[in-house]
């Protein structure tokens, strides 16, 4: 913060007086942000998993991975799984209930109807009836599009022409009005 607040005071100023650090500085969120721990310390219950190409910090209770398979899927990864074995904790107890015979069974305990031809259809008079035009293209030039972007740090952006004439940018040496310097 000291250095913000060397560079852009009034940005500083914003940023502790009306924002607050809790929403825009991780190491200040109260929890977890974007499935990011913001502590430093490993609780029990977190295991740093390693060996070969597998890395990654698994917390069985709360069913989450740092390699995201675990928190997708809601089925425990390679890490998961590692450290369910090191905790002496079953590998089917972090398996979410959605994959269960009950859940299954739910999902498909009612009958499913089939949606028949189109000609069975019954579509209301105002849909029918309701025009919808396509949208609005734009005619596009021939070429790539040109795009303008900030120059990433340590990029530089392409010069313009220097006369070689007068030293000046912006000309070269034909069209270069300057009365000095050789012809």
């Amino acid at each position: 913060m000291t250095e913000i607040s060397h560079r852009y005071l009034r940005v500083a100023e914003y940023l502790e007086n009306e924002v607050g650090f809790e929403k825009w500085s991780r190491c200040h969120y109260p929890g977890l942000r974007y499935n990011i721990t913001t502590t430093n310390m490993l609780n029990p219950v977190t295991y740093h998993v390693k060996g070969g190409e597998l890395e990654g910090v698994v917390d069985i209770f709360n069913k989450t991975c740092t390699c995201k398979e675990f928190d997708i899927d809601k089925l425990p990864c390679v890490h998961a799984i590692a450290a369910a074995h090191h905790a002496q904790v079953s590998v089917y107890s972090p398996v979410s209930p959605y994959y269960t015979k009950e859940y299954y069974a739910l999902a498909y305990g009612e009958t499913i109807y089939p949606v028949g031809s189109q000609s069975q259809w019954d579509i209301p008079n105002e849909v029918t009836t309701r025009v919808v035009l396509p949208r609005e293209v734009k005619e596009r030039k021939r070429g790539r599009p040109k795009t303008s972007r900030f120059p990433s740090v340590g990029e530089f952006r392409k010069r313009k022409n220097r006369c070689g004439k007068c030293g000046a940018y912006g000309h070269y040496k034909k069209k270069c009005n300057s009365q000095t310097g050789s012809t």
